[in-house]
């Protein structure tokens, strides 16, 4: 499912939450959404669920205007958990489920083959309270798929996981595209944008500053810096000289060693976050 907003704007009072805003999320595919806290993320997350509305602008899902029968295809994990801390947890994502639209039968059914995968079935029967931050976001997670979105929309998914968990819903998101969900990441973690995303846009101050495929992004940012090791062990970070290509330097080092490896270094995109960030927030 392919989303495409356009000319996106939204005021509250005096505050311009979001100004002229385009976005592009290719069908199938790891969009991140990115931007410091209070840039504008968190509002154009609910403009797309219809939540809110936008002051102007155009929403799109498959060149169709987004309904409140369209959000029903929107799977959305909000960064705010909301359980009910008394219910039961099997109980519960029931319940969640049937308001997506499946039927007792079928949700307990999906439900016992994610909580088996996500090793959490022993607490099918628990209440909600008795569970840790990590364990209750497994199950937000389970219930924000299980009814097999076309969209999924996950805001911070990995906040309060330890290595383990966050990988496995690592190669949940990445199993998830696999199988031909579209899915918009909101998050802070910009290893995690590189190790899931083809495509982001950066939001700062209201604006898109930012957008474009993560490899060509990073290509953009290039120092034009190359780390060289050569047969001694010594490691190298050179540049060429002006009007040298990255071919002429290797060629010119391998007169001199034997070249074990040979790599341009590109920026991170924790690196390039910042740089735009504070490019667009100079200090005063």
């Amino acid at each position: 499912m392919k989303l495409q907003a356009t000319n996106i704007h939204k005021s509250f009072g005096s505050y311009k939450a979001l100004e002229d805003v385009n976005i592009s999320v290719r069908e199938g595919s790891v969009f991140g959404l990115l931007g410091p806290n209070g840039a504008g993320k968190t509002t154009l997350i609910r403009i797309i669920n219809r939540i809110i509305r936008p002051d102007q602008g155009e929403l799109l899902l498959d060149g169709r205007p987004i309904t409140d029968e369209l959000v029903r295809t929107i799977g959305y994990l909000p960064e705010e958990r909301g359980l009910y801390k008394k219910m039961r947890v099997g109980e519960q994502a029931v319940y969640l489920a049937q308001l997506k639209g499946l039927s007792r039968q079928e949700a307990t059914a999906r439900l016992g083959r994610w909580f088996r995968k996500f090793d959490i079935s022993d607490w099918w029967n628990r209440p909600v309270e008795q569970l840790s931050k990590g364990m209750q976001q497994k199950v937000q997670f389970i219930v924000t798929v299980l009814h097999e979105p076309s969209l999924l929309i996950f805001d911070e998914p990995f906040s309060g996981f330890d290595p383990v968990n966050a990988t496995l819903l690592k190669n949940e998101i990445l199993e998830l595209r696999r199988k031909g969900a579209t899915i918009i990441l909101s998050t802070h973690n910009m290893a995690s944008v590189e190790e899931l995303c083809d495509d982001i846009a950066l939001i700062n101050s209201s604006h898109v500053v930012l957008s474009g495929s993560v490899p060509q992004i990073r290509k953009s940012f290039s120092k034009n810096i190359f780390e060289v090791v050569v047969d001694d062990g010594k490691v190298m970070q050179l540049s060429p000289s002006p009007g040298q290509t990255g071919n002429e330097l290797l060629s010119e080092l391998m007169k001199q060693h034997t070249i074990i490896s040979f790599r341009e270094l590109l920026p991170s995109m924790n690196d390039i976050f910042v740089e735009k960030v504070t490019h667009n927030n100079p200090e005063p």
